[in-house]
């Protein structure tokens, strides 16, 4: 048995000074029926929690950890950076380092500002969406999230495609009212409401491949009707690749699936690990950012030395050269989850439970379902008790997985192949568990 005897003594003590114990919610493992493991340190894809136990690490800090965990470049970068001084609140020549990098891998982006958190670039992107095309209302789709600002924290309810309702307390019906909420991956459902509404559209916002109602990848040509139809329209196409860039393929989603958005959010991965996302795009848009123009946007820790130099170097070590008849980073990871996932599918085929398995480059998950998931509506029917159960054992084992099939898995290129292994076998007795449950 699982020794968190530490872990759930500072997890109540948590709980009498931070909402729910944490500063996150799915870091509470509510939706488990456990404590969580609280960490002392990480290294490489290993992470150890106070009571010492080790775990093999596949959330990766929520996804930036992608070349592992306290990677030796990045670790002395930071700290030749901290010994110059943690903040300046003034312009440095890194963030136009970092800038430069992440616009060669993404040509889509021709101008763009670094901001501190995935919520703040999608906020930044729509308002500047809104300030360009001088119109209010914005798409949104079911399932995927893009943080925590009151205009996106909105649900649809019955129907194709519906106005924007308050899912959150705290959340007016008049900041809510200008979101229309339609079904991911439904070409009839954005249709319809870009034929009746187009003109009055800012912005379609969606993640490319969606990562927040668990991995689920776009249906063949969806993209491109996106992009079909908002160039008709007028209407700017973002995409959020704060969690898919870098991971769908080097170059996100947007190289991947071979569409050019016109404006992109950045995070997780361009920091390193510390608090950095961006927002950038084209040219005529972006210049109608303060101070350049109108639309106000500002950010007191934005560009931060230390957050800017771990982005910088985890790009440049995802982004150099492979050795002569070895792959580049981002096919080496897209291999390595494969691996993973084909292993995980044998298990679980071997214990007679059926799931299905998504992958985009190092993004992973499975949902317990018989059927394929293509939107939000499919994922919620997977079976949550059987999660429950493979979770849980899979933690027992040693494997650290997200607390929730909603939840993203992350590969990182410090995986072994033996550690790969182990956790293939891990699965196999979770599958194992899950079908003993049912019995």
């Amino acid at each position: 048995m699982l020794n968190l005897k530490k872990s759930a003594a500072a997890f109540a003590e948590a709980k009498t000074l931070m909402p729910g114990g944490v500063n996150s919610p799915v870091r509470s493992y509510a939706n488990v029926g456990c404590n969580p493991p609280f960490i002392a340190r990480a290294q490489g894809d290993k992470i150890y929690d106070i009571d010492g136990n080790e775990y093999i690490d596949y959330v990766g800090s929520w996804g930036p950890m992608v070349v592992g965990h306290a990677h030796p470049n990045v670790v002395r970068a930071l700290q030749e950076a901290a010994a110059r001084g943690t903040s300046y609140g003034a312009p440095t020549c890194v963030e136009s380092d970092l800038a430069k990098l992440v616009m060669k891998v993404y040509p889509s982006i021709e101008v763009i500002r670094m901001v501190n958190s995935g919520t703040e670039a999608t906020m930044s992107a729509l308002r500047l969406a809104r300030g360009y095309t001088g119109r209010e209302k914005i798409v949104k789709f079911v399932g995927c999230y893009h943080g925590h600002s009151d205009s996106l924290l909105v649900h649809a309810g019955s129907g194709m495609a519906t106005f924007g309702v308050p899912s959150s307390p705290g959340v007016t019906r008049g900041t809510a009212q200008d979101t229309i909420s339609v079904p991911y991956n439904d070409v009839d459902a954005i249709t319809k409401i870009m034929e009746e509404m187009g003109d009055e559209i800012a912005a379609v916002i969606v993640e490319p491949v969606a990562g927040n109602m668990g991995c689920v990848p776009p249906r063949q040509g969806y993209l491109r009707t996106l992009r079909r139809l908002t160039e008709q329209h007028g209407t700017l196409l973002i995409f959020d690749e704060v969690m898919c860039g870098f991971r769908a393929s080097l170059g996100g989603a947007q190289a991947a699936y071979g569409i050019t958005p016109d404006l992109t959010c950045l995070g997780k991965i361009i920091g390193g690990g510390l608090p950095v996302a961006a927002y950038g795009g084209r040219r005529d848009i972006m210049m109608k950012v303060s101070p350049a123009g109108p639309v106000y946007q500002a950010g007191t820790l934005s560009g931060n030395p230390l957050a800017m130099t771990a982005g910088l170097e985890t790009l440049k070590i995802i982004t150099a050269e492979p050795e002569p008849g070895e792959a580049d980073y981002s096919r080496m990871l897209t291999l390595k989850t494969k691996k993973l996932l084909l292993g995980w599918q044998e298990k679980a085929r071997k214990a007679g439970v059926a799931i299905q398995a998504h992958q985009a480059g190092s993004m992973f998950g499975i949902f317990f379902n018989e059927h394929e998931v293509w939107d939000y509506e499919d994922s919620c029917a997977s079976d949550q008790e059987a999660f429950k159960v493979w979770f849980l054992s899979m933690l027992e084992q040693g494997i650290y997985l997200a607390p929730s099939q909603f939840e993203t898995l992350f590969m990182s290129g410090a995986h072994s192949e033996e550690d790969i292994e182990r956790t293939i076998d891990a699965a196999g007795n979770a599958f194992e568990q899950v079908a003993k449950s049912r019995r």
